[in-house]
């Protein structure tokens, strides 16, 4: 019998209407995954919906701003360890939705973080740990 976990996810790269990434800024509250660190918006898939209704429903609930799912474009998958978890593994899909209109939006988990593309790098260092860097 395994006693592994397995965490199911769906994120997405939201770029707004000037061509900048909208990054979620996480919370600086203990008790939460990875305080303080940029991350993507996203999450847990619940029950039997997809990983696109999964994307949609949780991108809507983190920005308070409805994207159609024919708005979203599959980027990737992830299948492999769980770096949260210990002995976890986790399968990912993320998503691309573009021309988000960031003055419509209101984040409801952390605050927003705009970042034109030539200055991702230098956000890097905050981003949440990655499965690369374990």
């Amino acid at each position: 019998m395994s006693t592994s976990q397995h965490r199911q996810v769906a994120c997405a790269v939201l770029v707004d209407t000037f061509r900048r990434f909208l990054l979620q800024q996480r919370a600086a509250i203990p008790g939460i995954l990875h305080p303080g660190r940029v991350g993507l918006f996203g999450g847990h898939r619940e029950g039997k919906e997809s990983y696109l209704e999964c994307v949609v429903r949780e991108i809507q609930e983190e920005i308070s701003y409805y994207v159609p799912p024919g708005r979203f474009k599959h980027l990737t998958s992830y299948d492999g360890l769980d770096v949260d978890v210990h002995g976890g593994n986790l399968h990912g899909e993320f998503f691309v939705a573009t021309d988000i209109p960031v003055d419509m939006l209101r984040i409801t988990e952390g605050s927003l973080l705009v970042v034109k593309r030539a200055d991702v790098i230098a956000v890097e260092p905050k981003f949440a740990p990655r499965h690369a860097s374990q």
